[in-house]
Order: C-alpha cells, then structure tokens, then sequence
C-alpha cells in the first residue's frame, strides 16, 4: 500500500527523477534513520497484529471446545434423568435439558435438547380412557406421567412466545411431535414461525388442547392425519398468515375443534380430510388473501359450521367435498362470496 502511494504520488506530481546529492545532510539522514525505523515498527506492528489475531482464534477454538464439552457432559446428566423410573427426576431432566437449549453454544446443539424433549413427548403413553378400572397406582403413575408431558409442552409454548431475536428463542427450529397423544396442553400465543413443524398422526383425545392466539407464519406445519376425538381443541385468535399449514386426511371424529380463525397468506390443506363426528366450527373466521382447501373432504357425521365466517379476498376450494353442505357456508338464496367455489349439488338454487 505504501509502495501504491508513492507511485501515484510521484505521477500525480510529475516527478522526473531524481536529484543526485553528494553528500548527505544531517537532516536527510536523520529523515533516512527515522524511516527505517519506521519501517521496521510498522512490520513489528503488523507481526504483532497477526500474532494476537492467531493467539484470539486459538483461544475462541479453545473456549468453544470447552463449551461444547461441558454442554456434552451436562445434556448426558439432563437425559439419564429423563430416563429415570422416578416421576420428580424425571421433571428435573426436562427443566434441565430446556436451560440446557437456552446455554447452547451452537444453533444445532440447541437443536438436539429441543428434539430429546419432542421425543419424550412421542414415547408410548397410555391415556386415562384406557387405564385399568380400579388400578390406583396405575393412575397415580399416569397422573405423573401427564404432568411432566404437560410441563414440556409448556416450556416449549414459552419459547415460541419469545421474539426471534430472543436468544432464549425457539422459533425457526423444528419441533417432531409425530404421533403424540394430546390429552392437554397449552400452545397459547406460540409463533410458529420457520423451521418444519410436525403434529402428523398425532391424536387429541381427553382434555383441552388450546392454540388460542397462537401464529402459524413461515415454514410448514403439519396436522396431517390427524384424529381429533373427545377432546376439546381451541385454534380461536389463531392466525394462518404465511407457509403451509396441512390438516390433509385429518381425521375429526368427536369433542370440539374450533377455528375462530384468520386466514391471509399461505395455504392451509384440510384435503381429504374426514369430518365424521362431534364439532367442529369456523364461526368468525376471516379468510383472506392465501388460500384454504377443502378439496375432497369428506361431510358426513360431524357438525361443521361457518356461521359469521367472512370471505374477503383469496380462495376458499370445496371441489369434490362430498356429504351435507355446512351451516353458514351457502347463503340463502344469495350469491356466492368471491373465491369460494363449493360443489354443484350445495349451490343455491337459483332465483
């Protein structure tokens, strides 16, 4: 660079040599000795700066070798408690591995705490339908069992509450809860915002199971195959607003499944899906913008009504459904909202 300066210089003054001298001035010599040593501090700084930049990554290298050993040592403590026959070990091992995500010193360190609480989750579990009758200590153990279950879904709701920018937040990892039986939990006011998000072949059976206010914006989530049976599962205040959301061959067969919901952006597929028993309601949803299909759903024993609902904008598909039309679904004698398109046979007939 010094070299680069002094060549343009030299131009830009349009030097044409230079001057011999005879003999030297004390101050040319004294000009000469200080830019030796210049010269020679200049490349001492420059070793210097290349040596405290080494010795800095050398010890960051270090300090993360350190960090990610003591994490390995902390999570194989957090998940042998997890694995213990005791009910109260067992809840300290999932307090453990959630502060353990949190201390992560890598974004898939983070990932594989948040993968060992889903996989309690999706561990064989008998609901409280199926206990023995008169079995006491079968139903004290699943009591237990049930509130560890219900504590993992909490921690995992209050991450998904904290802003991205939260470096306790979980939002944008993947969240497996393939198969899980939900009879209870609270996903209230949870952000499920990038990353895959699945709830496939899960069953909602017993209890209340709430996603009110809960944002599905961003990456995929997937229902599909889902079975809805007597349980009580809230998506009121939910918001569909980006991604693809799939409820496809999703199974409602009792209890109540409600979506006071607002759909702008993205997709949600309820394709295929089997609407068989109990209820399930769209009362006051807002579909708008996005689209929302109900390609060859099947209407055949549940209760399912679109009172209030309002179409706005977007595209709202019923092609192929079969069984009875929803309450609140085909105006009276009206016309069709635009971007709803229903099967021929639930079309009003025509004034």
């Amino acid at each position: 660079m010094a070299a680069v300066v002094f060549i343009a210089g030299w131009d830009l003054l349009g030097a044409q040599g230079l001057k011999p001298e005879r003999q030297l001035t004390s101050s040319t010599l004294f000009d000469l000795v200080k830019l030796s040593f210049g010269v020679v501090a200049g490349a001492g700084a420059l070793v210097a700066l290349v040596v405290a930049y080494r010795r800095q990554r050398v010890d960051e290298d270090g300090a993360h070798r350190e960090a990610t050993r003591l994490h390995t040592e902390r999570f194989s403590q957090a998940v042998e408690q997890l694995g213990s026959d005791s009910p109260a070990v067992r809840l300290g091992g999932v307090h453990a591995l959630a502060g353990l995500a949190n201390d992560a010193p890598t974004r898939d360190l983070r990932q594989t705490c948040i993968d060992v609480l889903c996989a309690h989750l999706r561990l064989p579990y008998t609901a409280e339908a199926d206990l023995p009758s008169g079995d006491t200590d079968a139903r004290h153990m699943y009591l237990a069992l049930r509130e560890i279950r219900h504590t993992v879904i909490r921690l995992i709701r209050d991450h998904l509450r904290l802003p991205p920018e939260h470096p306790h937040s979980w939002q944008g990892h993947d969240l497996d809860f393939t198969g899980v039986v939900f009879d209870g939990g609270d996903f209230s006011g949870a952000t499920f915002s990038g990353g895959t998000v699945r709830f496939s072949y899960a069953a909602f059976s017993g209890g209340r199971v709430s996603f009110d206010g809960a944002e599905f914006s961003g990456g995929t989530v997937d229902f599909g195959g889902v079975v809805f049976s007597d349980s009580i599962v809230d998506f009121e205040g939910a918001a569909f607003s980006g991604g693809t959301v799939r409820f496809t061959s999703a199974v409602f067969s009792g209890g109540l499944v409600s979506f006071g919901t607002e759909f702008s952006g993205g997709t949600v597929a309820f394709d295929y899906a089997q609407f068989l028993g109990g209820t399930v309601t769209f009362d006051d949803a807002t579909f708008w913008n996005g689209t929302v299909n109900f390609n060859h759903a099947a209407f055949l024993g549940s209760t399912v009504s679109f009172n209030h609902a309002t179409f706005l904008d977007g595209t709202v598909n019923f092609d192929h459904a079969n069984g009875s039309a929803s309450s609140g679904l085909v105006p009276s004698g009206g016309r069709l909202p635009t971007g709803l398109s229903l099967p021929q046979v639930w079309y009003p007939p025509t004034p």
